[in-house]
């Protein structure tokens, strides 16, 4: 029997504020790892609002998408799987004082690029540097290249 070969899709977002990147630091089967506000798709879900809601339970920060970045595909290496990422850059919203984070999300950190690039061997994968530096480049394109359908 043949499987159904399929990517999973996930949302990144890119959120700044005086210079400095709101990443996550979460727990992986590889161990500690930095990534940006990111996650899968829900069923029904446009990408936008996948974006927003992933930030926000990551976080604890409200964010609102306005461009996307760039779109990734990577083959991870140690297992079957391929990621689809779509990152987003947007508004940075309020923050929610005492909101539960996501299970494995130890806290979110604010980070320079030099930062960020320092620690490139504790990021969840190359995608994190990868957006980070589309996103230092100036890559945005206006949200109407994606489109939902309801």
């Amino acid at each position: 029997m043949n499987r159904i070969w399929k990517p999973n899709v996930t949302v990144a977002a890119m959120i700044e504020r005086e210079g400095r990147l709101l990443l996550v630091e979460e727990e992986t089967d590889d161990g500690l790892r930095l990534n940006q506000p990111a996650g899968h798709l829900d069923e029904g879900e446009s990408l936008v609002a996948a974006c927003a809601r992933e930030a926000l339970e990551e976080t604890a920060w409200s964010f609102a998408p306005t461009a996307l970045v760039g779109i990734y595909q990577w083959p991870r290496p140690q297992r079957d799987i391929t990621y689809l990422r779509f990152a987003f850059s947007g508004e940075l919203g309020a923050h929610e004082d005492g909101r539960m984070l996501d299970d494995g999300i130890l806290r979110a950190v604010w980070m320079t690029p030099d930062e960020i690039r320092a620690t490139v061997d504790r990021h969840r994968s190359p995608l994190v540097w990868q957006c980070v530096s589309d996103y230092l480049a100036g890559r945005r394109f206006p949200l109407e290249i994606v489109t939902h359908y309801d």
